[in-house]
This record gives structure tokens, sequence and C-alpha cells, in this order.
């Protein structure tokens, strides 16, 4: 991805097409369908790591963003030949934190990947319970002295790859400032206003159009701002108020789809495993690509 140079630290690099249009994943032959579904459940990973972590949700956020970079274009990692797509948002999480204000160790990070690994899909959605149970979690000292040095590969190619570019700018501050430019605080409704704006900017990050590299955070505050707003009824500004923040309505309409779209996104996806395990290992993965072709043979 083009760096952002001295710009602005409020603008991402955003992905390229050429990027868009394929990934290494699929080049080594991952169905598209299976690669959403790993980089969604890999994502669910990483979130609910960071909140056992007790890391910000902006730490979290910024290493999603990272996560999706490192597995856009030809020249990303790949699911099927590289590591277990756990250890690669591992890495990622690891590394958005070590700079951060909240640094975590390898230990730290690698236990509560291992400990959310042995949940069921459903037992996901109470990770935020599981904290005190994840402390006195037994951690096979020689399986964790293995997957660090994994860990610490995963982060210097995710390093690579990237070309040092680690810089990922959140849309959720220029929500606020947004909210507050329209004078919407001003009104009893403007706290669930934001709060409505700031879950669909969190969804965003799991979406599988992968939002956080195809738009810049103005675009995505400015949309999320649009739908909460619909969704609690609270009026804005009768005139195009979304040109202010140099948001054409072409863009904003799509965004706006995209948002609507993430729920039943993640309600397909629980449908479609049904209970199963969303490979994530590279020899899971290829044992799901074998069943799916063994299926389609007995059609």
């Amino acid at each position: 991805m083009p760096s952002i140079g001295e710009l602005s630290h409020l603008l991402n690099p955003l992905a390229t097409s050429l990027q868009l249009e394929t990934s290494a994943s699929q080049l080594d032959g991952l169905p598209q369908d299976l690669e959403d579904s790993i980089r969604y459940e890999t994502a669910r990973h990483v979130q609910a790591a960071g909140i056992l972590l007790h890391l910000p949700q902006e730490v979290i956020a910024q290493s999603l963003v990272i996560l999706q970079r490192y597995w856009t274009g030809a020249d990303g990692g790949s699911m099927l030949l590289h590591y277990d797509s756990k250890l690669v948002g591992a890495a990622a999480l690891y590394l958005t934190a070590k700079p951060s204000a909240h640094p975590v160790s390898a230990r730290q990070v690698l236990t509560s990947f291992q400990y959310l690994s042995k949940l069921g899909p459903d037992q996901m959605h109470s990770a935020d319970e599981q904290v005190k149970r994840v402390n006195s979690w037994h951690y096979m000292e020689e399986l964790y002295v293995a997957e660090r040095e994994f860990l610490y590969d995963i982060e210097a190619n995710m390093l690579r790859v990237l070309g040092f570019q680690t810089h990922v700018a959140l849309p959720h501050t220029l929500c606020i400032n947004y909210l507050q430019t329209m004078d919407v605080f001003q009104s009893g409704p403007g706290e669930k206003v934001a709060r409505a704006a700031f879950k669909h900017l969190n969804s965003a990050l799991l979406s599988p159009q992968l939002l956080y590299l195809t738009h810049q955070p103005s675009a995505l505050a400015t949309a999320s701002i649009y739908l909460a707003a619909r969704e609690t009824n609270v009026k804005l500004p009768e005139v195009e108020w979304w040109e202010i923040f140099d948001v054409d309505r072409e863009e904003l309409g799509f965004l706006v789809v995209a948002l609507r779209s993430i729920e039943g996104f993640a309600l397909a996806e629980k449908q479609k495993w049904n209970g199963r395990l969303v490979p994530l290992d590279p020899f899971d993965v290829k044992a799901e690509m074998e069943r799916r072709e063994t299926l389609e043979a007995g059609e």
C-alpha cells in the first residue's frame, strides 16, 4: 500500500484496485468465501483477546486494520502456506500494542489466544466474562516457546509485507468531532447517536468488504453518523451536511449499504458453519477444501 508520507495522521494508506483483486491465499487456491470466513473468525479472536488483555478498543481496532492489510494483495500473507491464522492475529495485536501506552508480552497474547482456541464458537461472545479464567489457564511451556518463535517470525514478515507502514488512523475521534460540529450533543439523544455510530464503526472492522482499507476515516465517520441518526430518529441538518466533511453522496450511499450488510454477513457465517469451528490452521484449511471437493464430487 502506498505510504501516506507527511500528508496527515488523519489519513490512511488505502489498498489499490490491484491489491483488492486477489490475495496470496486465493492465488494458492483458497476459495474466496472460505477466505472471508477465516478473516472474520480471526478478527473475532483478536477482538476477544484484546478484551481479555484489557486493551483499549483503539489498539484492538488498529490491530485489525493491520491484520487486514497484511492479508490483502498478491504479496500479502497466505492462509494456506504460512502460519495458523490465530497466530497471525496474535502477531497483529502484539505488534500494534508494542509502541502504544498498553504494551503486552508475547506470553500474555499467546495465552489469551490459546485459551480462546479452546472455546466453542458461541462462547466467543462472552469472552469478556472469561478474564478471571484465562489468568489461571495452564499453557504448556514447550508449546509456548514454539508459538513464541512463530509469533516473532510472523511479526517480522508482517512488517516486511507492510513496508514497515503501521500507521492506522481511526474514525472514532472524527465521529465525535463531526457530531459536535453539528451540535448533535445539544439534544438529549446525542449520546445515543454517538453510541450507535461507534457500534457501526467497530462492526466495520469485521466487514468482508475491507472498508477500512478502501475508505478514509472521514468517510467512515460520516456514514456511521448518517446511519446512526436514521436508526435513532435524530434529525441532522437538512442540507447535504456530509459534503462539509469531504464526502460525496455516492460514497456515503455505498458505505451506508455496506454498514447495514455486516449484521447479515455475521448471521450468514453463523448459519454456514452451524456450530463447526472455522478452520484457522493451514492443515485444517486444506482439510476443509478437500471436504468440499469430496462433497462436490459426490453430487
